[in-house]
């Protein structure tokens, strides 16, 4: 098993890369690329950088370069539904491209051209492996299971997280998800996101983001080397 891992930022896969062991960086697309093991599991781990372009970009360089076997997306969210609270977990059911907009041609909101699916379904066996990992080493929380969705937006008031809602049925909303799993689909790769809650996308956002994204990462990284020991 070699297990791709993703995050947008630093603050996401920083603590991943330091417990790392039999390192090595390869560079490519400007992006650095940590191959190693992870509690006895092989791993590529990277930051991305963020928006959709770079996740997908990151993602098919980490297929093309690596031959890895599945994908985890892990990082921070805005959550979506009121039972959401900072600091919970999102597991992926699917994931969809709120921002894709061509309903002038007949299309729904979402929905992208030559594209059968409206959302990519995230494998369900990773997402079981995730969610008893979690149970394991963050019980404080809780974990959700739900439809991530992904724009280059940072969602902050109420009217637009209200419409994401209404239309999708999202749990949270993030900036690269939906790529990553885009890619993987395309490359019949299974895939996972993970996402810990650092805002509720409404008002308030722009100021417990800051807060409590670090809260918040903390409790995707336990989950990550949790399922890196399971799938080694």
């Amino acid at each position: 098993m070699l297990l791709g891992i993703i995050g947008a930022m630093e603050i996401e896969v920083a603590r991943l890369k330091e417990a790392m062991e039999d390192t090595r960086i390869v560079t490519k697309a400007s992006m650095e690329f940590f191959e190693g093991t992870l509690n006895g599991c092989r791993v590529v781990v990277v930051q991305a950088g963020i928006g959709k372009v770079n996740a997908a970009c990151c993602t098919q360089v980490m297929i093309d370069t690596f031959g890895v076997d599945c994908v985890i997306n892990t990082g921070i969210a805005g959550s979506l539904k009121a039972e959401i609270n900072i600091g919970d977990i999102v597991l992926a059911t699917d994931a969809v491209e709120h921002d894709m907009d061509v309903a002038v041609f007949g299309y729904g909101p979402g929905h992208i051209p030559g594209m059968n699916e409206l959302s990519f379904r995230a494998d369900e066996s990773l997402r079981n492996i995730a969610k008893e990992a979690c149970l394991k080493v963050n019980p404080e929380i809780e974990v959700f299971e739900g439809r991530v969705v992904t724009g280059d937006q940072f969602i902050s008031g109420k009217e637009k997280k209200n419409w994401l809602t209404e239309t999708f049925d999202g749990y949270c909303t993030e900036m690269e998800g939906a790529a990553i799993a885009h890619a993987a689909h395309l490359n019949k790769i299974p895939f996972l996101i993970v996402r810990a809650i650092s805002d509720k996308a409404d008002d308030s956002a722009t100021m417990d983001y800051p807060t409590f994204e670090a809260q918040a990462a903390k409790h995707c990284v336990r989950l990550i080397m949790e399922m890196a020991a399971r799938l080694g």
